[in-house]
């Protein structure tokens, strides 16, 4: 059976909270090898790599980082390795949440486009880190890929704000920038929210190793709570397509 026929792995699960833990200059990074696939009842992050230009591996330690808070403060069965994926890649329906970021230009292909459209509808969930600089290429490529579903802001009344970390004021501002407020836009299918689109946060700077930027710890721990909502939200949304 062709991969595009499969359906996508889904795992709803129930997520608690276990005790909050304590607790970002450029660094050279060079790509690890693809992660295994998670083994069965399991769920992974996996960072999705685009063509374009952009250093779609920025912020090398933020998944880990994110990986491990997740697996320390709910129940989801996490796989503790971080996995890279293209958009072609076979494997890529065995991961419920893809993660995007970076500074500059986005590319997609037609096929990436409607794999990509498939991927979501199917049940997955993209989280599009905005790292200054990539704005204007992901919403043009994001708009070819969904011109009937335009990027709308998500309320802060959104489970997504709230599901395991109660955010009411919205997104944590981790840098300035253009000092533009932080923002959250989406793509929904039906209910459920599919893409979530940080805006003006820098979040994935916060989940960044203390001490990578002047950032106060404190900050840093409020991105990481944020990333546990949005894998928490990801991995138990109910698939309303």
């Amino acid at each position: 059976m062709r991969l595009s026929q499969r359906p996508f792995r889904s795992v709803l699960l129930a997520a608690c909270v276990a005790l909050p833990i304590g607790l970002a200059a450029a660094r050279p990074f060079v790509p690890a090898a693809a992660a295994p696939l998670p083994g069965p009842g399991r769920l992974a992050v996996a960072r999705l790599q685009y063509e374009g230009g952009g250093d779609w591996y920025a912020n090398p330690s933020s998944l880990p980082n994110l990986i491990r808070a997740i697996a320390e403060r709910t129940s989801l069965p996490i796989e503790r390795t971080e996995a890279k994926v293209t958009l072609t890649d076979s494997s890529l329906f065995d991961f419920p949440f893809l993660h995007a970021t970076g500074h500059g230009e986005m590319k997609l292909s037609e096929v990436e486009g409607r794999r990509l459209r498939e991927y979501l509808t199917r049940g997955g969930f993209l989280h599009v880190d905005d790292n200054y600089g990539l704005d204007e290429s992901f919403r043009r490529e994001i708009a070819k890929v969904f011109p009937d579903r335009p990027l709308v802001e998500v309320p802060t009344s959104h489970p997504i704000y709230h599901i395991v970390y109660d955010f009411p004021n919205g997104l944590p501002k981790v840098h300035e920038h253009d000092g533009k407020p932080a923002k959250g836009y989406g793509i929904f299918i039906g209910n459920r929210l599919a893409l979530f689109y940080t805006f003006s946060t820098d979040l994935g700077n916060g989940w960044e190793d203390v001490g990578t930027y002047p950032d106060p710890p404190a900050l840093h721990e409020q991105a990481i709570r944020f990333g546990v909502n949005l894998f928490t939200y990801a991995a138990t949304s109910r698939v309303q397509p």
